[in-house]
């Protein structure tokens, strides 16, 4: 397999490579991953995370074992391990499922392509979301996010944080809102690290701040990234969006939804049928990170850890894929269901 690098993932000289982004933004630590169980354990601990990366680096992953001689079989157990490992991230079953297909149509010796294919195809399709959705944003504009939707999410520039790097690129002047992101202030360590690196002008608030930001008019722009859109437009992503829509509806601010084709599950009619994933109590018992762990609450406490939530699409001003910019009455008419 060729080299391929991005900001998180590298696959160099035989050797795949993960940024453990558990350690952000103190430390960069890249770490070896040679076998299914080092890439489950990687993507249930968030070292690998964002629903496009996880399936690039899974299907990497298969793509070296194949060149280290795995056989047929054994690649197909450890495709179906992967596949299962983030519930809730579509793009994992999507990039697995053409692994599988390759696998079975070509053989072993095939997978190293498939695996590229996919690689580079994110790059691609980061670029034209980045670019559709730059053309959205004004000049001036206060745009608020929510987790960490950037090139630590994917082989490319991003989702979201793609659209916001383009209309820096474009000239215009921008200022982010970057929620902190709890439990795993995904947003307060990561968001932030790409804020600095593309020289964007942020601010970092508790996730409890953005009501009060848009009740004072500072936010004229909304922006989150998704793990999976449903066919009818409703679509899962870090819990805490469903509230900034319903709170951005009533004041009236513009909510765009920023995700590639492959975080669409035509087969998946609506939001209820979304499965959601479940975490640690640990993480909201406490925090952890390069800095070590602190626990506030007592260790029965009991506690209630979805991932995800569900936004239904009638909250949504656009849906922003690599495909082109789709309105809520494009979704009514069944548009996600042809991509």
């Amino acid at each position: 397999m060729k080299d391929l690098l991005a900001t998180s993932i590298k696959y160099q000289q035989g050797t795949l490579l993960i940024l453990d982004q558990h350690q952000l933004p103190h430390r960069e630590q890249w770490l070896p991953c040679d076998s299914a169980d080092t890439m489950i354990a990687m993507i249930k601990k968030l070292q690998i995370r964002g629903a496009p990366l996880i399936g690039i680096g899974a299907s990497l992953l298969l793509a070296h074992l194949a060149e280290q001689g795995a056989s047929a079989a054994s690649l197909r157990a450890d495709a179906e391990r992967l596949r299962a490992a983030r519930p809730t991230a579509v793009n994992l079953m999507i990039c697995i499922d053409r692994m599988l297909a390759t696998l079975t149509e070509q053989g072993p010796t095939a997978l190293s392509h498939c695996a590229e294919q996919l690689f580079n195809e994110d790059i691609a399709l980061c670029q034209r979301m980045a670019d559709l959705g730059a053309d959205l944003i004004a000049d001036g504009a206060n745009i608020l996010t929510h987790c960490n939707t950037g090139s630590l999410a994917t082989a490319g520039v991003g989702t979201a944080i793609g659209v916001i790097g383009a209309v820096k690129q474009q000239g215009k002047a921008l200022h982010v809102w970057v929620d902190e992101t709890r439990p795993l202030l995904q947003g307060g360590r990561l968001t932030t690290w790409e804020m600095d690196r593309l020289g964007v002008s942020h601010t970092l608030i508790c996730d409890n701040m953005a009501a009060l930001l848009m009740a004072q008019g500072k936010v004229d722009v909304i922006l989150v990234g998704a793990d999976r859109i449903a066919a009818n437009g409703d679509f899962a992503n870090k819990v805490g969006t469903y509230s900034l829509a319903v709170i951005a509806q009533y004041h009236q601010v513009p909510f765009y939804v920023v995700a590639p084709y492959t975080t669409v599950d035509a087969n998946c009619p609506d939001g209820s049928a979304i499965p959601i994933e479940q975490r640690n109590p640990a993480e909201v018992q406490g925090v952890s990170g390069s800095f070590g762990k602190v626990n506030w609450a007592p260790d029965s406490t009991p506690v209630y850890n979805p991932a995800f939530d569900v936004t239904p699409a009638k909250l949504v001003s656009g849906w922003i894929l690599d495909t082109g910019v789709y309105r809520p009455e494009q979704i009514v008419a069944g548009a996600l269901t042809t991509l």
